[in-house]
């Protein structure tokens, strides 16, 4: 995915946002803050972007947005129940009315159960939906940047409703 287009994505989330009045947070572990990054490179932004968390760890994911410990253990962090805790996570730990959050193995390595490239996203408003997307072993910065798109996209469709 170009920078490009991921800027002009970021515009529109941003525009949307604004819009309809709805302040926006992320939560990220393997996008490392790409999203907050791409959405704090456009001027104004923070009219609704309120904040970002970055949490690589489960430690981090378990103090920051109260993941569960007992959902790392069940399903590991590459799951879509944690990315749902984490999505929901960072909506009660700000003040907004939209948050995405991902978790994903962007290589390399992976396993057979959990490859390299697959990536899980929650979107967090009134309710919390997860998707996982398999990206395949693009290698690294294309998983993230591609992560990044899709957390994007998500963002756009959510303020499309």
């Amino acid at each position: 995915m170009t920078d490009s287009k991921i800027s002009i994505l970021a515009r529109d989330v941003l525009s949307r946002a604004q819009e309809r009045g709805i302040m926006i947070a992320t939560a990220e572990s393997c996008t490392g803050g790409m999203i907050s990054a791409a959405l704090t490179a456009i001027p104004g932004s923070s009219a609704v972007y309120e904040r970002g968390f970055v949490t690589y760890s489960n430690a981090a994911k378990m103090q920051m947005l109260g993941v569960a410990a007992a959902t790392l253990d069940a399903h590991g962090a590459v799951s879509e129940p944690v990315a749902a805790e984490m999505a929901l996570g960072a909506r009660q730990h700000s003040t907004t009315h939209l948050a995405v959050s991902v978790t994903g193995i962007a290589g390399p390595g992976g396993s057979d159960h959990k490859p390299e490239g697959r990536v899980c996203f929650g979107i967090a408003s009134e309710a919390v939906t997860t998707v996982t997307v398999d990206f395949g072993p693009l290698g690294r910065d294309a998983v993230r940047s591609a992560a990044t798109f899709h957390a994007l996209t998500l963002l756009q469709t959510a303020l499309a409703d």
